[in-house]
């Protein structure tokens, strides 16, 4: 649990100085340009058990709508905010290192969300036409809209770990954590094309844990890629 209060007090930490120079951009030079749009990609899934549960990578794919509002810029720093309202696979798929030699387990878990970030903007390079090497970083939120299981083999036959999340619902449906990504953008005039790796870290569990649960900890890790097309109005 230190661990993970660390890393949520590095987070807010870097949003608040994020937000902060935003702010201060208000002594610089003044934009109001606003581009809406779309974007899509593929993302790495992982759940942050406690008790661990080994695991590999759960692959998943995430879309939605895109807006962006740029309001400033401070010397070389192009400010601003966006706002994303996205569809969400994710999950996890467990892994089994001892099997027997006449039967194979598997396990799989799907989890789709619509998930809303609340992103702080920061670019640097070329304004009108050309790249630009840019940060998102804030807050995010989801709502579970389904979840579903795939299980393969006879779980029963020793030596399978203790499967207490097998067949187990899920006791939250509201989720939410930090994201961050970096990216690259290049300004054409047929529009802007945006290439970016994110994280997303859960703070939320969407199991029950207090004392009497079983799981301790149960949140998202998501590594995304994602491409957005966005045209400025």
């Amino acid at each position: 649990m230190q661990k993970h209060r660390l890393i949520l007090t590095i987070c807010t930490l870097s949003i608040a100085l994020l937000f902060s120079l935003s702010s201060q951009a208000q002594t610089g030079e003044q934009r109001h340009l606003f581009s809406i749009g779309f974007n899509g990609g593929v993302q790495l899934n992982s759940i942050d058990f406690s008790p661990k549960i080994k695991q590999s990578q759960h692959m998943g794919y995430t879309g939605g709508f895109t807006a962006r509002y740029i309001s400033e810029k401070y010397f070389a720093m192009i400010c601003g905010a966006q706002l994303e309202v996205n569809y969400s696979l994710r999950g996890w798929k467990e892994k089994i290192e001892e099997q027997p030699e006449d039967d194979f387990f598997a396990y799989s878990r799907n989890m789709s969300y619509i998930e809303v970030p609340f992103l702080a903007h920061l670019a640097f390079g070329k304004e009108r036409r050309g790249a630009q090497f840019f940060i998102n970083l804030g807050p995010q939120v989801g709502f579970l809209l389904s979840d579903s299981e795939k299980i393969e083999g006879d779980w029963t036959y020793p030596p399978i770990p203790i499967i207490e999340q097998h067949g187990k619902k899920t006791d939250k449906k509201f989720d939410y954590g930090i994201t961050g990504g970096l990216g690259l953008e290049l300004k054409t005039n047929a529009g802007n094309f945006l290439l970016e790796g994110r994280y997303y870290f859960g703070l939320s569990d969407f199991y029950k844990s207090t004392k009497k649960d079983y799981f301790s900890r149960s949140a998202h890790n998501v590594i995304s890629i994602r491409f957005s097309y966005l045209w400025d109005l």
